[in-house]
């Protein structure tokens, strides 16, 4: 009989403990490592500091104040690619690593020019561009995700990799876009060419096995030129600002899209 109580009471201690724990204890056991560009190092936010514009308001920074894992570092950089990720950003990775997040290929198709041009030129010139950057990502872009991808699960076979996509920069409704503000025309045009990278970055994450993490739902709404825009519109200065998530958008887009897709 004693022995029978002493089973059970195991068993219910097992039990509870599983019911109990919370996803700050898992967190707790977690080594993770952010990689990727500007969207993952914090441009945008404040308290940017370093060359690679890092902020510990960016959503890696956040989801690590808030789940307190084993270890954190964030090596992405404003302005990687897919090389730059490479050659300067997998030696952060071990295979100790649990947990690697990363935000990568806008770059790689050119997101800052066409930001420039869509700016400066017409409609029509703004479409040749964003058409230029799908065919890039559309032909260049798969080789190199899946370069940088092996070169992850190689240097941490262990970890479970979130890619997180790019939001809908732009709101499309709203007539007026502000200071140099784009036209609903190219807005929709930009808003396209996000759709299209994203779907090239999702099929090659999924192929290498790793989860991609939409975030367009978590934006919905708060494109830059809406009434709470949680992605800045052109900024004058530091103009590296400019088309950025803002603190809102990292803290309200990024990070409940990391933290749901943690669990």
């Amino acid at each position: 009989m004693r022995r029978t109580t002493a089973l059970v009471s195991l068993a219910l201690s097992a039990v509870l403990t599983l019911v109990t724990a919370t996803p700050a204890a898992a967190a707790s056991r977690i080594d993770y490592i952010a990689l990727g560009d500007s969207y993952s190092s914090g441009v945008g936010a404040s308290g940017q500091i370093g060359l690679c514009l890092r902020s510990s308001n960016a959503y890696p920074g956040l989801w690590a104040a808030a789940n307190h894992p084993k270890s954190y570092r964030s090596v992405a950089c404003g302005g990687a690619t897919t090389d730059d990720v490479r050659r300067f950003q997998l030696g952060a990775l071990s295979r100790g690593t649990d947990l690697v997040s990363i935000t990568i290929g806008g770059n790689d198709v050119g997101f800052a020019s066409t930001m420039i041009t869509c700016t400066l030129v017409s409609e029509a010139g703004c479409q040749a561009a964003v058409d230029d950057a799908v065919e890039t990502g559309e032909t260049v872009l798969p080789g190199k995700l899946d370069s940088l991808y092996a070169g992850i699960a190689g240097r941490a076979p262990n970890a479970r990799v979130l890619v997180l996509g790019y939001p809908l920069l732009f709101d499309e409704t709203a007539p007026s876009c502000g200071f140099a503000g784009l036209s609903v025309a190219k807005r929709r045009a930009i808003n396209q060419g996000d759709r299209e990278l994203n779907a090239v970055i999702a099929d090659r994450a999924s192929a290498a096995g790793f989860e991609f993490v939409d975030v367009t739902d978590d934006f919905a709404g708060h494109g830059a030129c809406s009434a709470q825009p949680w992605i800045n519109g052109l900024v004058i200065l530091p103009p590296t600002n400019s088309f950025h998530p803002n603190g809102s958008g990292y803290r309200y887009g990024y990070l409940p899209a990391l933290s749901d897709a943690v669990g």
